[in-house]
């Protein structure tokens, strides 16, 4: 078969952390009704995601956000990549993000059964190799929550 024709790609993301994105997005949109990040800097050190929230999460919010996202790394769930059509892609992921100049063909990345998302990046294959996500600090302004984070 031939390999699908997709945008290129021009950053090496580190895998663990990239893949814990997905998990940390999934997770904001399950607990807080939110968009995904609306901007992310993903890095080995540290990491940072911006959500578009109508207050600050609480102190409580923020440690269920960091136990939940670690419970589904603990489930050990494979990550998986599925090539489609935009149409059938639409019916499981949020397109509203897509560059304007994206393929044909997208690639859609899986977490198990807990996210789904369009993604050119690097990914784990397995949950299992993203080690322990930590909230490091976090900030509220103008409705936008920024999260710092990272795995160790």
């Amino acid at each position: 078969m031939e390999s699908p024709l997709l945008n290129a790609h021009n950053k090496a993301e580190y895998e663990p952390a990239h893949t814990c994105e997905h998990i940390l997005n999934r997770t904001m949109v399950n607990m807080f009704n939110c968009p995904r990040s609306r901007n992310a800097h993903v890095e080995r050190k540290k990491s940072k995601c911006d959500y578009l929230l109508a207050e600050c999460p609480t102190v409580e919010q923020i440690a269920a956000v960091e136990s939940k996202v670690n419970e589904v790394i603990s489930a050990n769930l494979p990550v998986t990549i599925e090539f489609m059509d935009r149409a059938s892609a639409a019916a499981i992921v949020d397109l509203s993000k897509l560059p304007e100049d994206a393929s044909a063909t997208l690639r859609i990345v899986h977490v198990g059964d807990y996210d789904d998302c369009a993604c050119i990046g690097a990914h784990v294959r397995n949950t299992s190799e993203i080690g322990t996500f930590k909230i490091l600090s976090h900030d509220f302004t103008d409705g936008i929550w920024r999260v710092r984070w990272k795995v160790v």
